[in-house]
């Protein structure tokens, strides 16, 4: 019988990281109770931006400590994808999460940047200011099946092809599903500026994840 060696790689730092995510969610639920009980209804109903989006700031501390847990299991699922799919590249970079976390963070940041940018260069802050609140807000929602999926691929279910493309699948029909969402609740506005709204469906809502998906393949 020939013996073949088993390669280990320690999960105890994702461990940490996934139990930090829970305690940040906790926090933010103990701090605010109401705010957090109507954040988990925007499946069901966006009375959440009725009562909280339109005068918070987007670094409402809520918003942050939410984010947070996002701006963790998003890198940590696509560092478990490149160690599926590139472990060479994985295991000569010990500091590839921290470039994954920043990079994410980078990303995220500038376009809700520009985006503002642009609300103020057409004078409508108001309007793409509760667009990315709602952006932000879903996609905050999201980050609790990031972390169940995370949860799986470490401790019950190897990665896979199939686990990644149906993961992948589920997260761009919620994107699609929110963005239905955000654009429902200001139809009015697309309609009288639709061609403005496609140049920034494409600039700002798809080339961006074109070009990261060239980056990574």
């Amino acid at each position: 019988m020939q013996y073949l060696e088993r390669i280990y790689t320690s999960q105890d730092w994702i461990t940490l990281l996934i139990v930090a995510c829970i305690v940040i969610t906790t926090i933010a639920k103990i701090a605010y109770p109401l705010r957090f009980q109507e954040f988990l209804r925007l499946p069901i109903t966006n009375k959440y931006f009725f009562v909280f989006g339109k005068k918070d700031p987007l670094y409402h501390l809520f918003n942050v400590l939410l984010f947070i847990p996002q701006a963790i299991c998003i890198p940590l699922l696509l560092y478990q994808a490149m160690l599926w799919k590139y472990p060479s590249i994985v295991n000569n970079d010990p500091f590839l999460f921290i470039k994954l976390v920043i990079g994410f963070v980078v990303f995220v940041v500038s376009k809700m940047s520009l985006e503002k940018i642009i609300g103020i260069i057409f004078n409508i802050e108001n309007i793409i200011h509760q667009y990315i609140y709602q952006k932000l807000s879903y996609r905050n929602l999201m980050s609790f099946l990031f972390l169940l999926t995370l949860f799986v691929l470490v401790y019950i279910i190897p990665t896979n092809k199939e686990i990644i493309l149906a993961f992948g699948l589920v997260i761009v029909c919620l994107n699609v599903v929110a963005l239905f969402y955000s654009y429902k609740t200001n139809g009015k506005l697309i309609i009288r500026n639709f061609f403005y709204f496609i140049l920034y469906l494409c600039a700002l809502e798809i080339s961006p994840y074109i070009i990261l998906y060239k980056v990574f393949t």
